[in-house]
């Protein structure tokens, strides 16, 4: 597995004011997106601590920016004993390098595979969304989680048309580190899942609630 962390110059090019970008960058730096309100009793989990207002890329772009394709995770255990009937996801995220908005956002449970994401558990696709860019999605079936889980928000927007957009991240971990790849190498760093430090040397877990009831 590869353990090169990306280039500081490549990340400090990312925190650079709003401008047109020859190629997306690997992260945001700005004004912190909304987080969506969620009810404690409606979730099954949730990550609400302090936003560094860094945002790293999870997104699918056009086929010109295949290479540039990637992926946050973040793990998130339920209760012992208990089992989570997700029913949607909130997430704490911005647009960079553009003003979006994305098309629509997938969705991915993987099961827990030494601290990293694993087997896939759930899959959605193509799901529409309200509080852009911090998503609050709502899944057409169930997810039965239990245990330890990952769980990864996936913009689908054209670089071109909308920039980009990253999950925001907080300074505190809880569990493993956030997670990130980049099968495609467009930025040169780990092709397969690592720690967000690890890939690109920022510290931290990412923003989110799964919604849904514990039983």
């Amino acid at each position: 597995m590869q353990k090169t962390s990306i280039a500081a110059a490549v990340i400090s090019l990312s925190c650079l004011p709003l401008i047109a970008a020859a190629a997306p960058s690997v992260m945001g730096h700005g004004k912190a997106g909304a987080a969506p309100a969620v009810a404690p009793d409606a979730s099954c989990a949730s990550n609400a601590g302090t936003d560094t207002l860094n945002a790293i890329l999870s997104q699918n772009f056009e086929a010109s920016f295949d290479a540039y394709d990637a992926q946050s995770a973040d793990d998130f255990k339920v209760k012992k004993g208990k089992v989570c009937n997700a029913t949607g996801l909130s997430v704490t995220g911005q647009y960079f390098n553009g003003s979006g908005p994305a098309r629509d956002v997938d969705v991915t449970f993987y099961k827990n595979a030494s601290g990293h994401p694993g087997a896939v558990v759930k899959s959605y696709a193509n799901l529409a969304y309200t509080n852009g860019p911090s998503f609050v999605v709502k899944f057409p079936s169930k997810a039965k989680l239990k245990g330890t889980n990952w769980v990864s928000p996936v913009a689908n927007m054209d670089f071109g048309a909308g920039g980009e957009w990253g999950w925001e991240v907080q300074s505190e971990i809880s569990g493993a580190e956030g997670n990130w790849q980049n099968p495609g190498g467009g930025f040169g760093a780990c092709p397969t899942w690592d720690t967000i430090t690890t890939c690109i040397g920022v510290t931290g877990d990412f923003m989110f609630s799964v919604n849904g009831k514990l039983k």
